[in-house]
């Protein structure tokens, strides 16, 4: 008790009516099973490894499904400037040899490669393919203007989904005095097609906005005017946004993005939602998929696609480095939603404990990189609650991480666990000293649906900062 009340006090911290905890959770299945015993602790399980359905060079995936088949589309590799791969699960994939856009427009420039000076791939970039007919398919690609130096968004038409397609003679997108333009994407409604795009403003310090215009019914002229949806504005954000995927849900329009920089672990996917088709978009607080929601597993996943699988349910597709960072790999993960919220399964969702309820605890803001700044203490007498609503798809066995400091002189601390009302056992913490934030693992059984998920005072003392849960 000494070490608590030398960080809050002899009257706690009533200035500060918050309590904090953070939970995170991961939907995912895992191996092993869990004691249906209450008051027993829950066996030790190994969390899913996720891998990828494309293991080899395949960046920002676009899927089309034609009849029975899915069609995915690749950034250039390889010497192709458009690789692609068919499917009929979205699970195993066969890489084509061909390239599905073989020849560029004439407004690209033929020397221009990716990296500079290299050979081979020409950095046609992103593209976006759609049916505009039972023959007639459209692709947007980006690549490197040969007038203003920059980067524009080029169409190309084909009778086939596997091309090849023939490139129009100039640009549909190329905005240099804004940075140029990348990463085109199709949203259609009401018999109306719509473009989204970014601008490349983090080449020459200028904000990177997520654009909307509607397109002709051939999708190869933008009609009507321009809407800005959303620009960079959160921390984990980095200097820009991009890739935008636009989905409508329970008649919420769901706008997915990536953000920060591509080129290593600091990529992320986030997601904005609105009522309206052009706006006002409202981003959520935390990133929907960054390297350490899945443990490592997959690094820097963005440059993200939406498709509804053959079970009639919804899947992400997206790409993630490799262990060596030498190329980005597919992967396939079931899309689940509660409300207007996606739910990436194996990916964690954190649950802050400044949003949690809770009685006899006091929230203090932190040091030691603590998430979100602040954490909950003082959970040490009986009646000590702080009770976390965790929503999980799918019933079933999940991994629990208690991020957490234990400063106890007297050495191991733990946290009474209780799942929907049930003993669930305990929650141990090595010490790790105040301000040093661990996780302590262990596996937990949800319901469908929302559970609440409580800690009480347990051995010695403990603060709690946050639970992800797999």
């Amino acid at each position: 008790m000494i070490q608590f009340r030398a960080r809050f006090g002899s009257t706690g911290l009533a200035a500060v009516a918050v309590a904090v905890a953070s939970v995170m959770l991961v939907p995912g299945l895992v191996a092993g099973a869990l004691s249906s015993a209450a008051g027993l602790r829950t066996a030790a399980v190994a969390p899913a490894v996720i891998r990828p359905v494309i293991d080899q060079n395949f960046a920002d995936p676009d899927v089309m499904k034609v009849g029975g088949t899915y069609y995915a589309y690749a950034t250039n590799s390889d010497g192709r400037n458009i690789k692609w791969a068919t499917s009929t699960d979205l699970v195993t994939w066969q890489v084509r040899e061909s390239d599905a856009l073989p020849a560029l427009g004439a407004w690209v420039d033929p020397d221009w490669s990716f990296p500079p000076g290299g050979s081979g791939d020409h950095g046609v970039w992103a593209p976006e393919v759609f049916a505009t007919g039972p023959r007639s398919f459209v692709m947007w690609y980006t690549a490197h203007d040969r007038a203003s130096g920059k980067q524009c968004i080029g169409a190309a038409t084909a009778t086939a989904p596997g091309g090849p397609f023939q490139p129009q003679e100039t640009s549909l997108v190329c905005t240099p005095e804004i940075g140029g333009a990348i990463d085109a994407s199709s949203y259609a409604e009401n018999g109306r097609r719509y473009l989204l795009w970014k601008n490349d403003g983090n080449c020459c310090s200028q904000d990177t906005w997520l654009h909307l215009q509607q397109v002709s019914a051939d999708g190869l002229r933008r009609t009507g005017p321009v809407t800005q949806l959303i620009k960079q504005s959160k921390p984990f954000e980095g200097t820009l946004v991009e890739a935008p995927t636009l989905w409508k849900h329970a008649g919420t329009y769901v706008l997915f993005y990536s953000a920060n920089f591509f080129g290593n672990g600091s990529y992320v996917s986030g997601y904005a939602t609105s009522a309206s088709l052009r706006g006002p978009y409202t981003k959520a607080e935390k990133p929907l998929m960054t390297t350490d929601a899945f443990a490592g597993d997959v690094r820097g996943p963005g440059g993200q696609d939406i498709v509804t699988g053959p079970d009639g349910r919804d899947r992400i597709v997206f790409h993630g480095w490799n262990a060596d960072f030498t190329y980005r790999a597919v992967y396939s993960q079931r899309l689940d939603w509660q409300g207007s919220r996606p739910i990436v399964a194996g990916a964690k969702i954190r649950y802050e404990a400044e949003d949690a309820a809770f009685t006899r605890a006091n929230a203090r803001y932190a040091a030691g990189g603590a998430s979100n700044g602040v954490v909950v203490g003082g959970i040490d007498f009986a009646d000590s609650r702080i009770t976390f609503t965790v929503h999980v798809p799918r019933a079933g066995t999940y991994r629990l991480f208690s991020r957490y400091a234990n400063g106890s002189d007297a050495g191991a601390a733990g946290h009474t666990l209780t799942v929907n009302g049930v003993d669930a056992g305990t929650v141990d913490y090595p010490v790790t000293g105040w301000d040093n934030w661990q996780i302590s693992e262990r596996s937990i059984t949800l319901k469908a649906g929302d559970n609440l998920v409580a800690y009480a005072k347990g051995t010695n003392f403990a603060e709690l900062d946050a639970i992800d849960v797999a």
